[in-house]
């Protein structure tokens, strides 16, 4: 196999992420970039609904972006990867949770799931392992309330749902 400069030059440009390209998105609502990800961060700009930004990296609810108006922090329920009209045809990216710092105290905020579309819904498929994964979490009455003792929590009155025939 020969090595040419090129390939050299390539790999290196790889391996330095020179050539890694950000992934774009748009805003779904107005909402402030902010300098650092943290709610009561400076604010560096305001993107409007509809704006296209690339997504640089990801912290926790936040996504690092640039846009024509600046770079830096917006909330991630604010952006859509991809085309806001298109469909990306997975729901690998919304389903993603993530959480972080609300702001410079020791809050932790907890971003949710943002929906799926329909297309989305109609792409759907059984997964029998998620499916066993989310039933592992499954606890009873008893085991419930003795965690809740061991954490000086206070009891407040539940309806179980009845066990499953």
């Amino acid at each position: 196999m020969k090595i040419t400069r090129f390939g050299i030059t390539l790999a290196a440009l790889l391996l330095s992420g020179a050539l890694h390209a950000a992934e774009s998105g748009t805003a779904l609502k107005a909402d402030d970039i902010k300098a650092e990800p943290f709610r009561d961060a400076k604010t560096i700009a305001t993107l409007a609904t509809g704006d296209k930004v690339d997504i640089v990296k990801k912290d926790g609810g936040w996504y690092q972006v640039k846009s024509a108006k600046g770079k830096g922090w917006v909330r991630m329920l604010s952006i859509r990867k991809g085309d806001a009209r298109k469909s990306s045809g997975s729901a690998s990216g919304l389903l993603a949770l993530g959480s972080g710092r609300a702001g410079t105290g020791k809050v932790v905020a907890t971003t949710g799931i943002r929906g799926l579309n329909e297309e989305e819904l109609k792409a759907a498929k059984f997964d029998e392992a998620e499916l066993s994964r989310a039933e592992s979490y499954a606890t009873n009455k008893s085991a419930a309330a003795k965690f809740a003792a061991s954490g000086k929590l206070t009891a407040r009155p539940f309806d179980y749902l009845p066990a499953p025939k």
